[in-house]
């Protein structure tokens, strides 16, 4: 792998570092999004049982404290406990938008990096053929011996610009549906608390 690694060229170090970075990014991502579906449902739970009993002061005190996108939306959603559901959802989207934004970081740059890897390989043929028609060219006859460096370092190239932006476009569309997913359960959280707090709302 070594040996067929530095045959590629010196644009097979970019496209390792591109596949490095998106891998790190769909960890990362999955880290997150694993630990933000837990907390925010402890937090509902915990929260929509003190808004049943009317402790809302102490449902807004565990929302200060805890550090998930759904604290400051249930925050929002608890200090206009009274008015009616209108009011509160206008308020709870608002602050929706601007903290679910987090959600989809990192996944631009994945998007890039699906974009310019096989961009990369395509260079690299490019670069790789130049060489090539250039060993003909200096020394007039082609050979085996002297265009195959050349035609090496492009199909290398070429071929590991793709493996590296195949799976990671997929990995974007995975983790592009997750977060769409997220988002529409903190949708379904948040508006189950302003069914609760709304006054003319139907209380369960």
């Amino acid at each position: 792998m070594l040996e067929i690694f530095q045959k590629g060229g010196p644009l097979m170090y970019p496209i390792l570092f591109c596949s490095v970075l998106a891998l790190a990014i769909f960890l990362e991502r999955i880290w997150v999004y694993r630990g933000l579906i837990k907390q925010s449902t402890r937090l509902r739970d915990e929260v929509e049982l003190l808004v049943r009993n009317e402790h809302i002061a102490d449902a807004l005190a565990i929302c200060r404290e805890r550090r998930t996108i759904l604290a400051p939306i249930y925050v929002v959603a608890l200090n206009a406990a009274g008015r009616s559901r209108d009011q509160i959802k206008t308020l709870v989207e608002e602050v929706g938008e601007r903290y679910s934004v987090t959600l989809d970081r990192y996944l631009g740059l994945l998007g890039t990096i699906a974009t310019i890897t096989p961009l990369l390989g395509l260079l690299g043929t490019v670069l790789g053929m130049i060489r090539a028609f250039t060993q003909l060219a200096v020394q007039g006859v082609g050979t085996p011996a002297t265009l195959g460096g050349g035609i090496s370092e492009a199909l290398i190239t070429t071929a590991t610009g793709l493996s590296v932006a195949i799976p990671t476009i997929l990995l974007h569309k995975y983790l592009t549906s997750r977060s769409d997913n997220i988002a529409h359960q903190l949708e379904i959280h948040a508006l189950d608390l302003v069914d609760l707090l709304a006054h003319d709302s139907k209380r369960s």
